[in-house]
């Protein structure tokens, strides 16, 4: 007798195990860590234009290129370093992104500094409490909302880059300030209640 296997949002890739392993362990899961966020947002914006599984693929190499994602050492990146990361092939080698990953440090820090934390400023958004929403379908989910609208336009107004509302969607997602988890998804329930959220 073998085990029922656990529902999961229909858009994994169950044949991928590192794809299962994000899914079940990081995607939707509330993030309050400035580090990870500054990670996460990092990685959903040299996603652009591509997939999240190829960017996860190359998570180890970007933790590496970027100093393991700490916010004050990345912002120092200077053009010689910009230069070494364009030979670098664990990750994307887009000048555009890698440059826009060391400005969006810089204002990263800007915004720690104005709010105290990033995390105090992107829980904001959604008043400090997770959206659970409603969808079982992978055609019922949104790529965008008024949320990630409002802090695309807050964070490019802030100069930062990569930054349009279907990547700060994905971001929200990923960092858990939305759980948009399919309704049949073990995950969904068990953020929830782990959270203590209704």
């Amino acid at each position: 007798m073998t085990d029922t296997p656990l529902a999961r949002c229909l858009w994994l890739d169950t044949s991928k195990p590192d794809y299962v392993e994000y899914h079940d362990n990081e995607w939707g899961v509330p993030v309050h860590n400035d580090q990870q966020l500054f990670e996460n947002l990092t990685l959903e914006s040299a996603q652009a234009g591509l997939s999240w599984y190829t960017i996860l693929k190359r998570r180890e190499g970007y933790r590496k290129a970027f100093a393991n994602f700490d916010i004050k050492t990345v912002a120092t990146f200077d053009e010689n370093k910009v230069e070494s990361l364009m030979l670098n092939n664990e990750i994307i080698r887009n000048r555009l992104k890698i440059t826009a990953t060391i400005n969006n440090a810089k204002r990263f820090i800007e915004i720690q500094n104005e709010f105290g934390a990033f995390s105090d400023y992107l829980w904001g958004f959604v008043e400090n409490k997770t959206i659970v929403n409603q969808f079982n379908n992978n055609d019922d989910h949104p790529t965008t909302s008024a949320i990630s609208d409002k802090l695309s336009k807050d964070l490019k107004k802030r100069g930062f880059k990569f930054v349009g509302s279907t990547i700060c969607y994905a971001y929200l997602q990923a960092c858990g300030l939305i759980n948009d988890h399919s309704l049949d998804c073990y995950k969904r329930k068990q953020i929830i209640d782990r959270f203590n959220q209704l």
